[in-house]
């Protein structure tokens, strides 16, 4: 690089000098030669003001003319084109060209499968044209768009219709117009020759709104479950929020080219494919889910992301914190809350909490950066998420949607901060939240350690909690935080203490303020258990020196189902961490009978719901074991967890085989009771495949499969078990899917995931595979980033050729797509977690990348700060 990027401050925001208020864009579209007019009309914000600099990436300046005559005072500079001598308002024209079909970095707009697509979020706008490409710079989008009609049929852009014409040529054009003033991030152009899925929407006010999803040719019959979800989404919005959708039209384009899940662009947005097409033989349940909830999570950023954005990028947490909240009540309001809640704590506990421990932690909003891309991470996203849900704890639903009404009609139109937020939240309840906004600026993961004392003859029970937050690589100082706790006791019979103090009852949600705080129970009868963080009151970790006893009890009488997955989580940590103390001291497993009772006892509870059973008896992952411990014995965790798998395979086969015959299904559904019986036959699939007759069992599981989900559930059985049927059925796979990357995807993943002894040299191998591309980001991501990140056994290699591995594909991607780069290196950056030998190996390949003369920014900055801690 020419020089070192440079840092910016959240303390340093300052408004712009001039805005735009307008902006008429016209494009030519031609594969290595499109022409890009833009027309904007400009205001000086700051009077004297006469100059104005504008961001610019990879353009060719074609033509600059303010108001009508041309313009030759300005400049191009390294971040983009320097104005000088303005008016206070004028009329801007621009005229660039751009190169989209060696737009590797899929940023801007980039030509991909024949199709032109755009993604402008977070400074992807400043790829198309010279602009203020920054998202408190709201105007008014019209957009005409040229092309040759027979490849580009589908000329797409913001907003509704207005105009299409033929030109000469065999070229024709489509003008659109977004009626609401929007940042340049959220712009969008999709030109392309597509198969469409049409239907209409009549909102609760009565106006029909066209939506329409645009797949690949061939791909039609993958569409309607995205469609059907769109409009759950839509009626679902109305009826929790009471937010109506605004424009005639709601279209979604999927593309298999796509750095992102999706991008909220306002009302066309463009999707990863793996988010919307899906059938029973391409799909599985869990693939329903994730397009239901990706659906759902970018429309309803129509009004918390689109109608209200962002002031700067540091702010990103109030859109994306907030619609992740919206879309997690979403999908657990249509099915089941205790699942969706125990898979949102599963990525806090396991990739969120560790990246609060590593050289990239930082607040939900951050307080300086250097590449933005770098802060579309979990902290922003699954703790933003989980700082709303703790706000929504405290205030209650009535509360909660009072600040929602207030944030709209305070802020409807404008680009707001993560306090306007809070304070709208706070005005509507009367609640005080001022140190609950500790939250917003304190990174890391707190800490509650807790004691008990029950006192027979005053019948009190204390609870005292002590809370503190471990120094992160950005801050060492940390303050008490408001903590939502929520508890229950329950009495020996499995019934319920009530909670009382002075007399009078109390809420179960106790607010921890303080470094030490002692709760007295008044009224207790008897010695009591008790549930604590129930439903993950807040995102922390829990210290209590539960009984196995306790959480057994807890397991069979805790009226809150996630507290009965909670326990048996907290029962399996207990031993899997002495389990791992002994393997490391030289000593062989052991697992009590108790334990593997309690889960026998969770198996055969017909009274639970199957898709919780399910839940209960899936071991925690190597990763979010790892986090357990201040230093990652990889290999320790490895044989352990293999160990309890190995050993619940063995103790419950009988119950596992009858539990799996029991839950066969001729037909497929996706509702939700037929979704839990088939996760649940196939986690005791899991365990049976450990077993002798597992080849057998996996055989004829695969060969009965009438739907992907049991067909995936096969295969992953038989790789983790090696089973000898393991290579034929993947090579039966490949040869049937090998056609379609998106389902090829499962395959590539369970490459990466491989736990035999040459499992690196297998993902090297599988580089050739005719369906991989490192430029496609789903290829790279599934057989890449699967190994990097869920083989830990054979990533931390103590050899460092995983390590070595990844820098090398690293440094292709440096060149082709940064952003993808980034997301790639996380578990190098984690090299403090590791034993000193793995630590110098994994500095020597930070190092290694480090030294490149063309190292993008967003390599630089994680590699800097891990090299730096």
């Amino acid at each position: 690089m020419t020089q070192q990027p440079q840092a910016k401050y959240r303390k340093d925001y300052k408004s712009p000098d001039f805005t735009i208020t307008h902006l008429d864009l016209a494009f030519d579209l031609e594969a290595s030669q499109t022409r890009v007019v833009a027309k904007s009309r400009v205001k000086q914000l700051t009077e004297g003001a006469d100059s104005l600099l504008l961001d610019g990436d990879s353009l060719v300046l074609k033509r600059v003319e303010i108001n009508g005559s041309s313009w030759s005072n300005y400049e191009e500079t390294e971040e983009g084109l320097l104005l000088s001598d303005l008016p206070a308002q004028f009329e801007l024209l621009i005229e660039t060209e751009i190169n989209p079909e060696a737009n590797s970095s899929l940023e801007g707009l980039y030509l991909s499968d024949g199709a032109y697509c755009t993604q402008c979020e977070a400074e992807g706008f400043r790829r198309i044209t010279y602009y203020l490409d920054r998202p408190d710079v709201l105007a008014k989008f019209t957009t005409k768009i040229t092309a040759d009609k027979a490849s580009f049929p589908f000329l797409l852009s913001n907003g509704n219709k207005i105009g299409e014409g033929e030109l000469e040529n065999g070229r024709h054009w489509v003008q659109w117009e977004d009626p609401y003033a929007k940042p340049s991030y959220l712009f969008a152009l999709v030109a392309g020759d597509f198969d469409l899925l049409e239907d209409t929407f009549t909102t609760k006010s009565g106006r029909e709104v066209a939506l329409q999803i645009f797949v690949d040719k061939g791909n039609l019959n993958r569409a309607p479950h995205a469609m059907t979800s769109l409009k759950n989404s839509m009626k679902w919005d109305e009826e929790r929020f009471g937010l109506e959708y605004d424009l005639d039209i709601y279209m979604i384009v999927a593309v298999d080219f796509f750095n992102m899940g999706a991008m909220e662009n306002k009302g066309l947005n463009v999707f990863n494919s793996k988010f919307v097409l899906a059938n029973s033989d391409t799909a599985t349940d869990t693939d329903y889910l994730g397009i239901e909830a990706v659906i759902g999570h970018e429309y309803f950023h129509n009004w918390t992301g689109n109608r209200v954005t962002c002031r700067d990028w540091f702010q990103l947490s109030l859109k994306e914190g907030l619609t992740v909240f919206r879309d997690q009540e979403f999908s657990s309001d249509l099915g089941s809350r205790a699942v969706n809640r125990i898979n949102n704590v599963r990525i806090m506990r396991g990739p969120q909490f560790a990246e609060d421990c590593s050289p990239m932690a930082h607040p939900i909003r951050p307080e300086k950066v250097i590449e933005m891309n770098n802060f579309y991470t979990l902290t922003v996203y699954e703790k933003g998420s989980e700082v709303i849900r703790m706000m929504h704890t405290l205030l209650g639903e009535a509360n909660f949607q009072k600040g929602m009404k207030l944030y709209f009609e305070r802020h409807d139109g404008t680009a707001a901060t993560c306090e306007d937020f809070v304070k709208a939240m706070e005005d509507a309840s009367g609640i005080d939240l001022g140190q609950f906004r500790l939250w917003y600026s304190q990174s890391g993961t707190p800490v509650l350690d807790v004691t008990t004392a029950y006192d027979a003859s005053a019948k009190t029970f204390a609870m005292t909690v002590k809370q503190h937050t471990p120094a992160t690589a950005d801050q060492k100082e940390k303050q008490p935080l408001l903590i939502p706790f929520d508890i229950e006791l329950y009495a020996q019979d499995g019934s319920v203490i009530e909670l009382q103090r002075n007399g009078q009852k109390v809420d179960n949600v106790l607010h921890v303020t303080d470094a030490e705080q002692t709760f007295v129970f008044e009224g207790v009868n008897e010695a009591p258990k008790v549930s604590m963080l129930r439903e993950f009151s807040a995102p922390v970790k829990l210290n209590y020196d539960y009984s196995d006893e306790e959480l057994a009890f807890l397991m069979v009488h805790a009226r809150n189902e996630f507290a009965r997955w909670d326990a048996g989580q907290m029962l399996l940590a207990k031993h899997i961490k002495a389990n791992v103390a002994r393997v490391q001291s030289g000593e062989s497993v052991e697992i009590p009978a108790d334990v593997i009772d309690a889960f026998r006892g969770v198996l055969l509870n017909k009274e639970l719901d199957v898709a919780l059973i399910a839940e209960v008896m899936t071991l925690p992952s190597e990763n979010e074991i790892g986090g357990w411990f201040d230093v990652v014995d990889v290999d320790a965790i490895n044989l352990v967890r293999d160990a309890f798998k190995s050993a619940f395979a063995k103790e419950l086969e009988d119950e596992l085989s009858a539990v799996y015959h029991t839950l066969a299904q001729d037909e497929y559904s996706i509702d939700h009771a037929a979704i839990g019986k088939r996760t649940l036959r196939n986690v005791c699939l899991g365990y049976l495949a450990l077993n002798g007759q597992g080849d057998e069992l996996v055989n004829a599981h695969y060969a009965g499969s009438k739907n992907m989900t049991d067909t995936a559930a096969a295969l992953g059985a038989a790789n983790h078990a090696q089973l000898p049927c393991r290579a034929a059925l993947m090579q039966s796979f490949s040869d049937k899917w090998q056609h379609d990357g998106l389902v090829m995807d499962k395959w590539f993943m369970l490459q990466g995931c491989n736990p035999a002894a040459n499992a690196l040299e297998n993902v090297k191998a599988q580089m050739s595979h005719p369906t991989f591309s490192l430029k496609n980001p789903n290829r790279t991501r599934s057989l890449i980033a699967s190994f990097c990140n869920n083989n830990p056994v054979h990533f931390h290699a103590k050899d460092g050729s995983g390590y070595q591995f990844l820098s090398d594909i690293l440094i292709q991607l440096n060149e082709s797509n940064p952003q993808v780069a980034s997301r790639l290196i996380d578990p190098l950056l984690k090299l403090k977690r590791f034993d000193e030998q793995r630590q110098k190996l994994m500095r020597a390949e930070l190092e290694r990348l480090a030294s490149l003369n063309n190292l993008a920014k967003d390599l630089y900055e994680k590699i800097n700060k891990a090299l730096e801690a």
